[in-house]
């Protein structure tokens, strides 16, 4: 056999060669490189260098860690102990370890809600709806619990203080550090106290002499107290007239009917009153009545209006008008000034008024600590049928053609 021929063996055995150094080459370029360990590995990069990488940055980020827990742990003893720091840094810093972190750190819608509703769990009155308190003294509004690192102050025209300090509206607030939210719907009212009426003023604005100043008593029925001079005057101005003292009440509302070029105008209101007038609407609408377009006739009279001014007739001497829990309302949802069709009749007359004693009727059963007046009344020159609703301590029901 010469050199240059080959047997079979010879061919299988190189086939065989050829083939396992094809799937060596193949198996070779499939393998996935061997990642280097360490933080910072990055191509080109030596294994030494990736290690002074790792021990830097463990130190970069342990040193964060101590100066982090240092300052909350630092800040809350400093804060124990009475020394002054930045009041938002405390207040955040502390809560961000406390159980009710949410709530303390920043408050939250709900948490001002819940806040508020004890704040004012006795300022809203048996209906829920009134939105002011009247106080002859400053003094702030207390609440069982407060949230933490919050206070409760005063705003009124750019002024924030711990208590109202002099007569007029105040915004309640909720201030934590620097950061202020108002209480929304709800205002305290500092009076001017009875002794700032001289000479039958207070101010410009003759308000006249009480009954009680001359020597009269009321009935003998009256609750003790009852008919006595009222404890203080709110001061209305043009631009607080609006201010609202219910849902569906506002100062303006309960104005005496005079002297409208003199301002400061004074009121006398107890919000008693005005909590009756609230729940004697939801009863209302509660039947079906429509009482957004509720209107108050009269409320505060003056003694002296009381006696000379607009028609006099069928006034009383002792009227609680001019003790400020007192009102003539009627319900005019169409706008036309006059008492609405309540009952359905397809006429309007005394016996809508009567739709509203009924609600007064339910209202004085279910909470008899607002027992008082109720006198229905028919229509008469410049005014429709209305209501007369009063608080004065005991049960008095009448009808009558004008005056209240």
């Amino acid at each position: 056999m010469s050199s240059g021929s080959s047997t079979p063996a010879m061919r299988r055995s190189t086939a065989e060669a050829r083939d396992a150094t094809r799937r060596h080459a193949r198996d070779q370029a499939l393998l996935l490189p061997t990642p280097r360990k360490g933080i910072w590995s990055r191509p080109g990069i030596s294994r030494r260098a990736e290690r002074v990488l790792d021990v830097i940055g463990a130190v970069v980020l342990l040193t964060f860690g101590v100066g982090w827990g240092w300052s909350i742990v630092n800040a809350r003893t400093l804060n124990a102990a009475g020394v002054a720091i930045t009041p938002a840094t405390s207040t955040i810093t502390s809560a961000l370890t406390h159980a009710d972190a949410p709530s303390t750190a920043y408050l939250s819608d709900a948490a001002l809600e819940a806040f508020t509703n004890r704040l004012l769990a006795d300022e809203r009155g048996v209906s829920g709806k009134l939105r002011v308190a009247f106080t002859t003294s400053p003094k702030p509004l207390t609440a069982d619990t407060t949230p933490s690192g919050a206070v409760v102050e005063y705003e009124r025209g750019g002024d924030v203080a711990p208590a109202p300090t002099t007569a007029g509206v105040w915004q309640a607030v909720v201030a934590i550090g620097n950061a202020i939210r108002p209480i929304a719907d709800f205002n305290v009212i500092t009076m001017l106290p009875f002794s700032s009426k001289q000479a039958g003023h207070v101010g410009l604005y003759y308000v006249g002499t009480w009954p009680s100043e001359r020597g009269a008593v009321g009935p003998k029925k009256a609750p003790a107290g009852a008919y006595a001079n009222p404890a203080g005057f709110i001061q209305v101005t043009p631009q607080n007239a609006d201010t609202r003292v219910s849902e569906h009440f506002k100062l303006r509302d309960f104005l005496t009917h005079d002297q409208p070029n003199v301002w400061p105008k004074y009121l006398v209101l107890q919000t008693k009153l005005v909590d009756k007038l609230e729940l004697v609407l939801a009863d209302l609408q509660a039947h079906g009545i429509d009482v957004r377009g509720v209107r108050v006739l009269s409320g505060f009279r003056t003694p002296q209006y009381n006696y000379t001014g607009g028609k006099t007739g069928g006034r009383a001497n002792l009227s609680r008008h001019m003790y400020g829990d007192a009102s003539d309302i009627f319900i005019d949802d169409n706008g036309d000034a006059q008492m609405d069709d309540l009952n359905h009749d397809g006429r309007v007359s005394i016996d809508d008024a009567r739709v509203i004693l009924g609600a007064v009727d339910r209202v004085e059963a279910a909470h008899p600590e607002l027992v008082g007046g109720a006198g229905v009344y028919t229509a008469a020159p410049g005014h429709g049928p209305f209501i007369h609703i009063d608080t004065r301590g005991y049960r008095a029901r009448w009808s009558g053609t004008s005056g209240g």
